[in-house]
């Protein structure tokens, strides 16, 4: 099966910025990252998504993608021995070739010893059916790394520094001459002296180890907007990882998990719940409370009402995300039949029935039945209505 091309995994043209490629792989991580999106492809997209964005994101990658696409380079160049060409002999690193030879391909080489981004964190966090609603603010714990305060993030013990690689002068990368059937090529590797950091720590910093970074664990003050809804992601810019060498810390990435609600159900900025009506009230009418978000409201019953039919609150809903105003409640009336009657309430359903023209085969034979159980939904309802009316 082929590989999708790059650019449109992530949904982006070929001429896409930097930037563009990283606003779009952020976006897709966001949508398909298997902790938030439990379809059976997710997982499948979310790699698909971070492969694309390793090899777009690295300029040389990148030029030896837009030249050749999926196809190995290296096919029909013959698999080493006598005038064959293997890529292990240039340290693997193909894009240095064209890099000699076509001027650095996509773009200039990164700065292995320049300032570094920070990596974004993620924490899931669970709150209350009510407290997506009305939002709230709160305190989070996130474990994560930071300078060490000791060396200051330079790794060297208190009192010393680091020295300058002898080997890469500081550059952080080793030039490797190589003659080969193409001629005398200068391949750049990373200076395995310094690991690529320019610099040797000869004196280690006792706190951190000469990593310049611990861990800690910091508390960070979170708000949640009212409105907002499972799955949904808060971004806290700058909580992330430390930068190094002077570079921008990540962001947080808050997700949220709601938890259901007893009696409401929401869908969007509605809220939807189900009432019990006796016979009598359907048939005869009534004004009943109902309960909302914000406590009880009146709601008229028109007389004749039938089971299962609807009713709007209007406004009494979930506060609009980074808008103005609110869903509605939609109150859905169930009429529930009672499951023992007494003699002189069967003898008036008679007559009811009688009047009505209605006849029923076992009407006149019947007497009133045991007690039995009685039905567990319209029970479980009745429990439900009672407890908010009571108080959760």
């Amino acid at each position: 099966m082929s590989k999708k091309d790059y650019y449109d995994v992530l949904g982006v043209g070929k001429q896409a910025s930097a930037d563009e490629l990283k606003q779009a792989y952020r976006k897709m991580a966001k949508k398909y990252h298997p902790d938030v999106n439990k379809e059976v492809d997710a997982e499948t997209k979310f790699k698909e998504a971070k492969e694309a964005f390793d090899v777009l994101s690295d300029d040389q990658k990148r030029a030896q993608y837009d030249r050749f696409g999926h196809a190995d380079p290296m096919a029909g160049m013959g698999g080493g021995g006598a005038g064959g060409f293997n890529p292990q002999d240039f340290g693997g690193g193909f894009g240095d070739i064209f890099d000699m030879f076509f001027g650095g391909g996509g773009g200039g080489r990164r700065n292995p010893n320049g300032p570094q981004r920070g990596a974004d964190l993620q924490y899931t966090m669970t709150i209350d059916f009510k407290e997506a609603v009305f939002g709230k603010e709160t305190e989070v714990q996130i474990p994560r790394t930071e300078n060490c305060e000791t060396c200051h993030g330079s790794g060297a013990k208190a009192g010393t520094k680091a020295d300058t690689c002898g080997v890469c002068n500081g550059s952080g990368q080793q030039e490797v001459i190589q003659n080969t059937a193409f001629g005398r090529i200068v391949n750049r590797r990373v200076c395995q002296n310094c690991s690529g950091q320019g610099k040797v720590i000869k004196q280690k910093c006792v706190d951190c180890h000469g990593g310049g970074k611990v861990k800690k664990t910091r508390k960070i003050q979170v708000k949640i907007p009212a409105g907002v809804d499972d799955g949904a992601q808060l971004r806290v810019s700058g909580e992330g990882e430390q930068g190094t060498r002077g570079g921008t810390p990540g962001d947080l990435y808050i997700v949220l998990r709601v938890k259901q609600h007893e009696f409401f159900q929401r869908d969007g900025d509605d809220i939807y719940c189900e009432i019990p009506l006796t016979f009598t009230q359907a048939a005869l009418g009534d004004e009943i409370e109902v309960p909302t978000l914000t406590g009880k409201v009146k709601l008229r019953v028109p007389e004749a009402t039938q089971t299962n039919t609807m009713f709007r609150i209007k406004g009494k809903g979930v506060p609009r995300l980074r808008s103005y105003g609110s869903g509605d409640q939609h109150v859905r009336v169930v009429i529930v039949t009672p499951t023992k009657i007494s003699n002189k309430e069967r003898e008036l359903l008679e007559q009811l029935a009688a009047v009505r023209g209605e006849t029923t085969q076992e009407a006149s034979a019947q007497t009133s039945e045991a007690p039995g159980q009685e039905n567990d939904e319209n029970t479980s309802l009745f429990e439900k209505f009672k407890r908010m009316f009571v108080g959760e």
